[in-house]
């Protein structure tokens, strides 16, 4: 078997967007793979039907699409050398183009004059739209062209300052944000006539369509961005009337679905374990907002389970006659799970692994999973089959004489909790050698690692490591209860590691206690940070988009000003000592482990000042770091960044732990 490698990354195919057509009978997603010259990724539209699959277009620059009938889609793209042009310009619309499945060229089928958020169909002529404005120009897309160019060119003369008043000003993948509103429209194509649904300084948070209405849970702000409540419009498409229901001053609405007549608000008050507390489930009148308690949820209805083989989106939740399907995390896997209109939530498919993403109809399931460790395939099976059946084969080729270590579990018992994680072996293992080690601390914290392909695992146990990661106190999967660690970040979930650390020494003496390194992202940043200034028991780390002071981090971070007083259970006014007492950077006097930083210049997450100042205190005491500092890269570099520097961060990761532990 030949090992997995580094550049193996630029070979996987990532699938995302799956939609079944209306009839069933076929659906179409979002294919995507890197162009290493030009540093990017091309996407492209495939389409599944019985006689298998399909590639639809080829530009490399089709992302996303909606589905007019059984034979037609439509798909934004900028093809003409007017669009080129315009785009050239930096203009702000929308070209959308009509591709026929029966033959023919795509060909151009409606333009918007803005940036379209997601597009959904009403019927063969309307559509209801999503765009970002300017709070203070919300109708700029509307004005004549003298105008709009004149806009453009104040930006670009303002383009090196930039002025914030309120807060967040910025976003992480969005850049600043400062006065930017998502408000939804409704579009008639023939005659064109765009009405807009909202007016800023209005904010969309979620919406659905029931019948002739349309349902718009929104935020009204302008300095300082509500965490809770929400105001409830609806809207009838067809003639125009507006009504506003009854919203909540403190719910926090997650989703709206609709599911065949009934109305489903998923939200969460945070009131009994913070802001990351999973939603109950509530129906909502339509015609008042009145809501019901339908179900007293203790667990996520979405897919948290990480790997670094994604790239694009898909649906979560799909409403039908039934219920809801919905997706759900449960310990390591991300499953399907119906939820009925009594209130119960009974399993459809468990297998081990992740459902990415899925659609259904017409008792059909059809889903983009990570399973069998493997990279992401396309899955179809009748609801309520026991098995899924591969019907995809993108990354058969990338895997092919390939080692794929295969996950090995391994249970815990640690601070009256069982902490579940897993360990995977070096490529030609030998029980009579010894070996070195890595652990890996995941995001989050409510996310969770589990039994999937994940790239920079596999390459590291080809190159003769073993490989072990957990899911500790913090982390979703499991109930509220286990998820809350406010107030007690770097405690029972860093005993939890340490203690599925001497597990897996155990149980594995093959591994060389001297030699482990270890690592994480995020959270498993912070986590990364706290360690070393707790233990030396690690030959070396590398510490990854991290945060290292909460004090810093609650005024510069896009989620700071609510999540670091959310998290510590402290107050920067009355209480700093709380954020102080739960920040890495106050431990770091005791580091001695051989360090390494990674940080985007665009992350607005965990801004790089924050792994800045855990480098310069390792520095300024003499500990031996390295910063290595990305430039146009955000949050999401290991997940979504640019192809080369994917493979740059790897390197400098991997070639830290050469060094220290080989």
């Amino acid at each position: 078997m030949e090992p997995i490698t580094q550049n193996d990354l630029l070979r996987y195919t990532f699938l995302s967007g799956l939609r079944f057509a209306p009839g069933g009978e076929r659906a179409a997603f979002v294919a995507a793979n890197s162009n290493e010259e030009e540093n990017c990724y091309e996407r492209r539209l495939w389409l599944y039907e019985k006689g298998g699959l399909r590639q639809l277009t080829d530009l490399g620059k089709e992302g996303s699409f909606l589905w007019l009938d059984d034979n037609r889609l439509i798909f934004p793209a900028v093809r003409s050398a007017k669009e080129k042009k315009r785009a050239e310009a930096k203009e702000e619309f929308t070209s959308y183009y009509l591709l026929d499945l029966r033959g023919g060229e795509a060909l151009p089928y409606m333009c918007l004059p803005f940036a379209v958020g997601s597009i959904r169909l009403l019927d063969s002529n309307h559509f209801l739209v999503t765009a970002n404005v300017d709070k203070d120009r919300p109708l700029l897309y509307a004005a004549p062209e003298e105008e709009r160019a004149k806009a453009r060119k104040e930006k670009e003369e303002e383009k090196d300052y930039e002025v914030f008043t309120e807060l967040p000003f910025w976003s992480n993948g969005a850049g600043v944000t400062n006065g930017s509103r998502r408000l939804a429209y409704l579009v008639e194509r023939e005659p064109m006539k765009i009405t807009p649904l909202m007016e800023a300084p209005e904010d969309l948070e979620t919406m659905t369509v029931c019948g002739n209405q349309i349902l718009l849970a929104y935020q009204v702000w302008t300095a300082r961005y509500p965490i809770g409540g929400y105001r409830l419009r609806s809207v009838d498409w067809t003639d125009g009337s507006r009504r506003e229901l009854r919203g909540h001053e403190t719910l926090s609405p997650h989703m709206l679905e609709t599911a065949g007549d009934t109305v489903l608000l998923t939200a969460t008050e945070g009131k009994r374990h913070g802001i990351n507390e999973n939603a109950w489930v509530y129906t909502l009148d339509p015609e008042t907002g009145d809501l019901s308690l339908l179900r007293q949820e203790e667990y996520n209805m979405y897919n948290s389970v990480g790997s670094d083989c994604r790239l694009g989106g898909g649906r979560q939740a799909v409403g039908t006659p039934e219920g809801l399907y919905h997706l759900s995390t449960r310990e390591g896997n991300a499953v399907l799970h119906l939820l009925k209109p009594d209130g119960s939530d009974q399993p459809v498919f468990t297998g081990e692994g992740a459902m990415d993403c899925f659609d259904v109809a017409d008792g059909k399931l059809l889903c983009v999973g990570l399973y069998d460790m493997r990279p992401q395939e396309l899955y179809a099976a009748w609801l309520g089959a026991e098995k899924l059946t591969r019907v995809s084969h993108f990354n058969d080729a990338a895997l092919e004489g390939r080692y794929v270590a295969r996950p090995e579990p391994v249970t815990v018992q640690s601070r009256g909790w069982e902490i579940g994680g897993w360990v995977l072996k070096p490529k030609d293992f030998d029980p009579a050698k010894r070996y070195p080690a890595v652990l890996d601390v995941h995001g989050g914290p409510k996310t969770v690692y589990g039994p999937v392909f994940y790239h920079e695992m596999q390459l590291w146990a080809s190159m003769g490591y073993f490989v072990f990661f957990c899911n500790p106190m913090g982390s979703d999967g499991r109930d509220n209860r286990f998820m809350d660690i406010r107030g007690h970040y770097g405690d029972t979930d860093y005993q939890n590691l340490m203690d599925f650390t001497d597990a897996v020494l155990a149980k594995y003496p093959q591994i060389d206690p001297k030699r482990i390194c270890e690592t994480g992202g995020s959270y498993g940043g912070f986590m990364t940070n706290w360690i070393i200034g707790h233990t030396d028991r690690f030959c070396c780390a590398a510490s990854q988009r991290s945060i290292a002071n909460w004090l810093a981090f609650y005024g510069m971070s896009d989620i700071g000003y609510y999540f670091a007083s959310d998290q510590t259970d402290g107050d920067i006014y009355d209480s700093p000592e709380k954020l102080w007492a739960q920040s890495p950077l106050k431990y770091a006097k005791n580091v001695k482990t051989p360090t390494l930083f990674i940080h985007s210049d665009e992350d607005y997450r965990c801004p790089m000042a924050e792994g800045i100042q855990m480098y310069a205190a390792l520095v300024d005491r003499g500990v031996e770091a390295r910063l290595c500092l990305f430039h146009g890269e955000t949050h999401e570099l290991s997940r979504s960044g640019k192809p080369k520097h994917r493979q740059r961060r790897l390197k400098e990761i991997t070639d830290w732990f050469e060094r220290h532990a080989k």
